[in-house]
């Protein structure tokens, strides 16, 4: 999990996927947050992105950094504790001028049944799975 972490971290923007019927969606995301020995991630509840995951929950995420890829599969979880959103907030404060921990419309989501590979040309890919 903490490769996975910190990868996402250092890129700073990764790609998320969904699906949406039978078409399949991708967006640049940049919120990723280590809190309970979970991986957690941010949203909006109103965005179309939130209302996806809530229909089809397994997610696909991916990003580049120094020649290397991760793609994680994963399953979102949404957690409604307000110290889940207060522990994302603080770790992203430039979003606290959008989201409350304590609104209706702020979600964080963990990801669960994970499965990251990093991969390159230069290196055996390496799979973790939490």
């Amino acid at each position: 999990m903490k490769e996975t972490y910190e990868f996402l971290k250092e890129c700073g923007m990764y790609f998320l996927a969904t699906t949406d019927g039978e078409q399949p969606r991708v967006r640049p995301f940049g919120t990723i947050d280590l809190f309970e020995d979970k991986l957690y991630i941010q949203t909006g509840k109103s965005k179309n992105v939130s209302k996806q995951m809530q229909r089809n929950p397994k997610i696909e995420i991916c990003a580049f950094k120094y020649g290397e890829w991760l793609r994680v599969e994963a399953e979102v979880v949404r957690d409604d504790r307000v110290e889940a959103k207060r522990h994302m907030l603080d770790n992203y404060p430039e979003l606290q001028e959008m989201y409350s921990a304590e609104d209706d419309n702020t979600e964080v989501l963990y990801l669960k049944n994970v499965k990251a590979t990093i991969s390159s040309f230069e290196h055996e890919p390496q799979t973790y799975e939490f």
